[in-house]
């Protein structure tokens, strides 16, 4: 029998009482979301990957958005974007791999290249030609990380305070998220985190969404490659309609020096700087977020 540390380094729950309590925690949240018309578990080479379809009649033929979320919150923390998103286009939903939440990991992912292997994959098994894919934090590098390896599914992307994509992250976050992402430490820890990435507000304990995340802090181990800065050469690189909404107020990284520089070395990209935005964009502005990125994506 092998030995707990001669198991493959894969994401895993530190104890089953902790995955019991992310996953009621979940469903719970879940509730907040409409009823998806379609729900699957997509087997791929790095794992079985959790997705969601939501839509309405009127939308059939329409290509569709994919929504990938941030670290620790699986397709929960869209509930405040997806009724409105779902008005004009189909809406599917990811949890990432090797993450919080219903994928389930089984090979370990050692490199970008297996990031973008395994989205691709699911990408080819959804049966449509193309996504408008949009990713916020760490979604948002797991979009451009697959634009730049294997775009062939992707009509575009738009990255809502994109983490290791414009910016490198700041010293303050690098400190703060060690010792958060450790299962033992204190829960105040990682409320404290989650406040700071809020742009300071008081994170609620009751609200399902931020309770989650912090569950997925607490009590799943991850074990992923530390996510590398995309090169200003990279970027310039990926031939694709790309939209950029950097969070000013954000905890993670200088947006505005990341709009200058990148408005100048890739002026084809549409990037914005939004004044009173904190890392938590896509909640504390849905409707604004949503009408941003149908614009963008209609006008394609």
């Amino acid at each position: 029998m092998k030995r707990r540390n001669d198991l493959p380094k894969i994401g895993r729950y530190v104890s089953e009482t902790g995955k019991a309590d992310f996953e009621a925690a979940y469903w719970e949240a879940m509730k907040l979301l409409p009823k998806p018309q379609e729900t699957m578990d997509i087997e791929t080479s790095f794992g079985s990957v959790r997705s969601y379809l939501f839509t309405k009649p009127e939308n059939q033929g329409k290509e569709p958005l994919l929504l990938l979320p941030g670290r620790s919150s699986s397709t929960p923390m869209w509930a405040p974007n997806l009724h409105g998103l779902m008005k004009e286009r189909p809406v599917y939903t990811l949890d990432l791999l090797g993450e919080p939440g219903m994928s389930r990991q089984s090979k370990p992912i050692r490199s970008s290249e297996d990031q973008a292997s395994w989205l691709s994959d699911a990408l080819s098994s959804l049966r449509v030609r193309a996504v408008h894919l949009v990713g916020v934090s760490i979604g948002g590098w797991t979009a451009a990380n697959l634009a730049r390896h294997a775009p062939s599914h992707l009509a575009s992307i738009s990255l809502l305070d994109p983490v290791f994509v414009f910016a490198p992250l700041s010293l303050k976050m690098i400190a703060a998220s060690i010792p958060a992402a450790v299962p033992i430490v204190p829960s105040f820890i990682r409320w404290k985190m989650l406040s700071c990435i809020s742009g300071g507000a008081k994170a609620d304990e009751r609200e399902p969404i931020a309770r989650l995340i912090e569950l997925g802090m607490r009590n799943f181990k991850l074990s992923l490659p530390a996510p590398v800065l995309i090169s200003k050469e990279q970027i310039r690189t990926i031939d694709m309609p790309i939209l950029a909404l950097m969070a000013k107020n954000s905890a993670m990284h200088d947006s505005e020096k990341a709009v200058r520089e990148t408005s100048f070395y890739a002026p084809h990209i549409q990037i914005e700087c939004w004044p009173n935005a904190s890392h938590a964009i896509n909640g504390e502005f849905p409707d604004e977020v949503n009408d941003r990125i149908l614009a963008f994506i209609n006008q394609l």
